[in-house]
């Protein structure tokens, strides 16, 4: 999700992605991208199981532009920083805005405006049924099944 703003992601090989929101009731998060950055099915699978997705997966998959080692990592992204430095600024500025207007014809805002209100009703569902709005997770827990989970190539 943090990572998805970004125009250009490049990822270490040992980095992991997850998302495991499901795992609190809830039907995705705030800034919910993930059919529009991921193949429909991919998207499910990544939400459904709540596993963790390699780097190499995430760039087959088209959620990074590069996966290098982590110790190429910084220079990389400061070559490609100089590269896209170079180019004109107004040639930059409207093809990033012609490629945000056609993901918004295919309908990503609409999309995302919606989840992001059945993510609040979900969390007022949860809190009505249980007491709690997290599903039994709280920032700790959610954190620590992270740290345990499985890679998935």
């Amino acid at each position: 999700m943090l990572a998805w703003v970004c125009d250009l992601i490049v990822a270490s090989e040992d980095a992991f992605f997850a998302d495991p929101v499901v795992r609190m009731g809830i039907p995705g998060v705030e800034y919910f991208a993930h059919a529009y950055e991921l193949h429909p099915r991919i998207a499910k699978e990544f939400l459904f199981m709540g596993e963790r997705m390699s780097a190499e997966r995430a760039e087959r998959m088209g959620m990074v532009n590069r996966v290098v080692p982590r110790d190429a990592l910084e220079d990389t992204v400061y070559g490609m920083a100089a590269k896209v430095a170079q180019m004109p600024r107004l040639g930059l500025t409207l093809t990033k805005q012609a490629v945000n207007h056609v993901e918004d014809l295919q309908g990503k805002r609409t999309a995302m405006d919606a989840v992001f209100a059945w993510h609040h009703f979900a969390h007022a569902h949860n809190e009505l049924v249980s007491g709690d709005k997290l599903g039994g997770y709280d920032a700790r827990a959610m954190a620590a099944s992270q740290r345990s989970g499985e890679v998935k190539a």
